[in-house]
This record gives C-alpha cells, structure tokens and sequence, in this order.
C-alpha cells in the first residue's frame, strides 16, 4: 500500500501512454483525493457522478475509464468507486469487468443510470464469478433486461462476498426475478437486494410465490425492495406466511403496489408475532383508514421491534392518522413516520403538532412539520423519507444516522 499516493499524476501518465486526453473531473476529483491525509490508511471512495455538481462536469465516458481503471490498479488503498449517473455503455463495462476480474481491491462500486445493456451486464456479472471483494454493487437504472438479470442470478450462485445488490429499475422479468429467488434459497452472503419496478406481464404474482418461497429458507437476507412489482393483497399474504419463519428480514420495501386494507391486515398479524422487522415502506398504496388501524393496534399492543413506517399516500383520513399517533405515544421503539400525502383533518396536525412539540416524534423523522395561521395548526412538508437518498445523495456531510434515508442507515448492512 501507498505510502503517499500519487493519484493524479499516475492518472496524467496513464492518459499520455494510452493517448487520451484528460478528463478534467476526473484529474480534480484525484487531486482532491491526494489531499486526503489519511488515504492510506483507512481507504477511500472516488465520487465521480455525473449528477452531483452545481457547475456541469464532462461525465465519464468507456474511454476515460481506461485510464481511470489504470490508476486503480496501483492504489489499493481506493475501496469505493461511484461512477453514477455517466454514460458509461457495454465497452466500459468491459473494461471494468476486466478490472474487477484481476486486480480490484473495490469493495463498493456504483454503476447507477449508465447506458449497459445486456452484454455488459453478462461481463460484469461473469467477472463477480471470481471476485472475493466486492462488497455492493449497484446496477440500479441500466437496461440489462430480463437476460441481463438472468446472468447476476447465475452470479449469486456462485459468489460468495456480494453482500448488496441493487437491480432496481433494470427493466428485469418474470424468468429473472423468479431465478433470482431460487439462487438466494442457496446463497448465504447476500444481506440486501433491490429489485423494484420490473417489466411484469402476467398478473398471477408468480414472482411474489417465488420470493415467499424463498424467504422461508433464507436466514442472511436483511432488505429487500420489492416496489411497482404490481402486487395485491393475494401476494401479501403469502409474503406474510413466510415470514412467520424467517427472522433474518429487517427491511421490507413493498411501496408502489397495489395493497389495501385487506392486505395489511396480514401485515397486522404479521406484526403481532414477529419481532424482527425494523422498517416497513408500504409507500403509494392504499390501505385507508381501515388498515392503518390494523398497523396502530399490532404497533401499540404488540409490536416492538418496528422502528420506522411509511404510509406516505394511502388515502387515510385523520381516523387512521390519530390512531397511529396515539400508537407513538406509547410505542416509543416506532421512532420514524412519515403520513405526506393522506387527508389531513384538524384532529391530524393538532395530534401530530403536539407529538414534535412534546418531542415525541423528532422533526429529523417525520415528513411533517407543523405550523400556525390564524391560531390554527396545519402541517407542511419537509423532504424526508426512506426513499430520499435512493437516487442522489449530498456530497457534503453524510445523512443524519438513522435519519430520513434510503438503505440500511437504521439496520446496516456494511459501511457502504
């Protein structure tokens, strides 16, 4: 390991002998590493998105990679590479598969909102055939397709150190999700996956039975997203029946379905007896009044291991907003919720004033904050949720532990 780390000039040597011109992001986000004192010794992970800038930057393209994937292979001590939002197609994926295969030492690589397609998604995934560091990987938004996912399905067969991987928005299918459920009855290593908005035809909610299955077996899995797979209240119920078993889960993403009432009651039943789950996202449902009483009762007799719930667009009035704020009161384990998006009532913002004021509920962990006109109390928004970070996050300071965030802050999984 690098005593003191040259970055930038390996990577301005790096671009004369490959006869590239320099990408100047690149060169200053280098610089900027170099003046890190303690680069050596605790590692460190390049921020080169494409999304993050307030003045635009030239993004990454599959040439600049080359030589960027140069530089990393003498610098042991670069253990994360965020390479979001470039435009980055199958011949970088080559590049980095070939990097990944022989002499990476990443343990956090960042592909999000790129242009691979199918081919790159197969060299990838072959190349984690053989890597034993890599730790997270996130493909989330290139357009692998139901092949491309078939081939990280054959990956998680066989890899063994992957721990998070996030498929999300990959346009996956049916075939895919229920070959990634088969592989995790075997895997041991994977903690996390993301698998929201898949391009499904059938309305049977085979894949929903598949993942039920699989969750019976699995005793690593800590967090899945299971967002827009078009579910109902039939597949609810089965998620539920299976994990009566397992006691692994922590976070259950079921935002942007199709739930209702009848649906969440499983939930409520569910909540009774299990004592493991920590973050529930039932997010852009509809689950109403009716079901969120479900959720209040088995929160407020039952429940106390849930620690954060969003209900954020559910159609409920302020009778299913008070009975869950009366729930906070005396759950004081359920720490964050977030309501934006309900019918709120008077009753609502005078409940949900009088639990921020009495600091029963932290501004940092609700989406709402109250205020007065007229002597009369509403509710703003604030921006906060477990969604918030999944796609950007701030370049400045890190998220407030346990705050509004999107991954495992509240039930981590690794320090990426």
């Amino acid at each position: 390991m690098s005593v003191l780390p040259d970055l930038h000039l390996h990577y301005v040597q790096a671009c004369q002998n490959l006869s590239q011109p320099e990408n100047p992001f690149i060169a200053r986000v280098l610089q900027e590493a170099d003046k890190n004192d303690e680069i050596s010794t605790k590692g460190i992970t390049l921020k080169l998105a494409g999304n993050n800038h307030l003045v635009p930057v030239p993004r990454v393209t599959d040439d600049d990679l080359g030589a960027l994937v140069s530089v990393l292979g003498q610098a042991a001590f670069v253990t994360g590479l965020d390479l979001a939002y470039n435009v980055l197609t199958d011949a970088g994926a080559k590049t980095m598969a070939t990097f990944l295969q022989e002499n990476s030492t990443l343990r956090y690589l960042n592909l999000m909102f790129n242009d691979i397609g199918t081919s790159g998604a197969e060299l990838i995934a072959g190349a984690l055939h053989r890597n034993e560091n890599l730790v997270h990987l996130r493909m989330t938004g290139n357009k692998i397709g139901n092949q491309g996912g078939m081939f990280f399905a054959s990956m998680l067969k066989i890899n063994s150190t992957l721990e998070k991987l996030d498929l999300g928005d990959c346009d996956v299918g049916l075939q895919c999700l229920i070959a990634i459920a088969i592989a995790l009855t075997q895997n041991k290593s994977l903690k996390a996956i993301n698998l929201n908005r898949p391009l499904l035809s059938s309305q049977q909610e085979e894949t929903t039975v598949h993942i039920a299955r699989m969750l019976r077996s699995n005793s690593s899995l800590v967090e899945l997203h299971l967002a827009k797979h078009e579910m109902k209240n039939f597949g609810v119920e089965r998620l539920c029946e299976a994990l009566y078993k397992n006691s692994s889960l922590r976070y259950l993403d079921l935002s942007c379905n199709n739930i209702t009432c009848d649906g969440v009651k499983f939930l409520g039943e569910l909540l009774k007896k299990n004592q493991t789950l920590e973050i529930l996202d039932l997010n852009a449902n509809r689950i109403e009044d009716v079901g969120a009483i479900y959720l209040s009762e088995a929160l407020l007799t039952w429940n106390r291991s849930l620690r954060a719930l969003s209900i954020v667009s559910n159609n409920i009035t302020g009778k299913g907003l008070v009975a869950l704020a009366h729930t906070i009161q005396f759950n004081t384990q359920l720490s964050h919720i977030y309501i934006w998006g309900n019918k709120f009532d008077k009753s609502t913002c005078v409940e949900f004033s009088d639990l921020i004021e009495a600091g029963c509920l932290p501004l940092g962990c609700t989406d709402v904050a109250p205020y007065k006109v007229d002597g009369k109390v509403f509710l703003a928004e604030l921006s906060h949720g477990l969604a918030k970070h999944r796609y950007w996050a701030p370049s400045c300071a890190a998220v407030a532990p346990g705050a509004a965030n999107a991954s495992l802050d509240i039930a981590a999984v690794s320090e990426y």
